[in-house]
């Protein structure tokens, strides 16, 4: 696409983005009696505008049959969290029965992690990338603890290299092909949270494969955001929290990914739970747990029905864009505008006062642009905010700005750089 620095062109492209009427399907924080520029869905999505009817309609279940709303009406709870894997799992390239919708993201990657960590004195060893966010860092770290090794010995962080921001793949393939022998685990972002890197997730995956470990990545920062293709992959455990990209409200319900191939493997240990018991025989209470079949035998407590609904409201509109495929195609398209913006404003000043910090190729990042700010940072991010545009800090100096295709448009990439312009002026 040839961008054009200017609000004609702005308002042209969303007049032909076939995706346009979908913002109308959000609720826009407002700023001075009009709409923000809300530039922070990698942090929090939007309500969508059904959510609120979502919700109504279970409290009316709750209300009108008790607990008889777990067999009775138009969506029986007991069976409610099926109604999400299909659209879960077209979002994460699974088959349905890979994907399960359960807990928050910290509680299954630790469920996770009792199945797929299995350290010996040989195997023990866990891969992961520098600065990964500091709850897969602690999950990690315990984790190794809770088998009695030393994270220090055990937990092997990939950094950049000297004077870079972003890691490259053969940097990590390197790495986990030189602890083969050690390997007990190789567990990524699937974005990183601080430079919005989109790792190779397929090129991870396989090179685990020949170190003879399980792999495992957090999509909290990837999931609804970037194409993905877990099941043909080989992926073999996936997590995610949905309240970032696929907007189901703030600590809204998690989602897991289990690979077909280890439904059978009963040499896998895993903390079971009423909810995860076979689901034909559940009510007969017997002794011995029998898992459900697929990622659903992985499921420990009691679907929490308002956070599903919540979510079952953002699946809906993720059901009728069509395709992931086509989400990526606009975002990379808004993101490729604001970084062309914010290239013009170094231009104009002769000197690179934002330095965008994450990785210039289109595939090699979501819809977020982590920002240097070379000058008076915190001014010019509360400059932002004062003007309506809602990003996000990360201390010491980046501000984190991710349009959405959902509900972004190519008017609010130009007005927010318009600010970021004028913060600097």
């Amino acid at each position: 696409m040839n961008y054009q620095n200017s609000l004609a062109f702005a308002i042209e492209q969303d007049r032909n983005d076939p995706l346009k009427d979908f913002r109308n399907r959000f609720l826009i924080p407002q700023h001075n009696g009009e709409d923000a520029i809300y530039l922070c869905g990698n942090s929090l999505g939007l309500q969508p505008v059904s959510a609120e009817q979502h919700i109504t309609e279970q409290l009316n279940t709750w209300k009108n049959l008790a607990v008889e709303g777990w067999f009775q009406g138009n969506d029986p709870w007991l069976s409610y969290h099926k109604q999400l894997s299909a659209s879960v799992s077209k979002i994460v390239g699974a088959l349905e029965n890979e994907v399960t919708v359960m807990n928050s993201l910290t509680v299954n990657l630790h469920l996770l992690m009792v199945t797929f960590y299995k350290p010996n004195n040989k195997r023990f060893k866990i891969i992961m990338e520098g600065g990964a966010f500091p709850s897969d860092q602690y999950a990690m770290e315990s984790q190794v603890r809770f088998h009695g090794f030393d994270p220090k010995e055990a937990i092997i962080e990939i950094f950049p290299r000297e004077g870079e921001l972003i890691l490259y793949t053969e940097d990590i393939i390197q790495t986990i092909n030189e602890h083969a022998d050690e390997l007990a685990l190789v567990m990524f972002a699937g974005i990183n949270y601080y430079t919005g890197q989109f790792f190779d997730l397929e090129a991870i995956t396989k090179a685990r494969h020949r170190a003879g470990a399980y792999v495992g990545f957090d999509l909290a920062h990837a999931a609804g955001n970037v194409p993905l293709k877990l099941h043909d992959w080989g992926v073999d455990f996936a997590c995610w929290c949905s309240y970032k990209y696929m907007n189901s409200g703030p600590g809204g319900i998690s989602g897991i990914f289990v690979h077909e191939k280890h439904f059978e493997n009963n040499q896998l240990n895993r903390f079971a739970g009423w909810w995860g018991y076979r689901e034909d025989k559940r009510f007969l209470m017997a002794p011995g747990f029998d898992a459900a079949h697929g990622a659903d035998g992985w499921q420990v407590s009691t679907s929490p029905i308002l956070l599903m609904a919540l979510f079952k409201a953002s699946m809906a509109i993720f059901d009728n864009a069509g395709s992931i495929n086509t989400l990526r195609t606009k975002s990379e398209a808004l993101t490729g505008y604001m970084e062309f913006l914010i290239q013009e404003i170094n231009q104009q000043h002769g000197e690179e006062l934002f330095k965008i910090i994450t990785p210039a190729n289109p595939q090699e990042r979501g819809c977020q642009l982590s920002i240097v700010c070379k000058r008076n940072a915190k001014a010019v991010f509360k400059y932002l905010a004062d003007n309506g545009v809602i990003g996000d800090w990360r201390e010491p100096n980046v501000i984190r700005l991710s349009p959405v295709p959902l509900y972004n448009t190519f008017e609010d990439v130009f007005v927010a750089v318009q600010h970021l312009a004028a913060a600097v002026s």
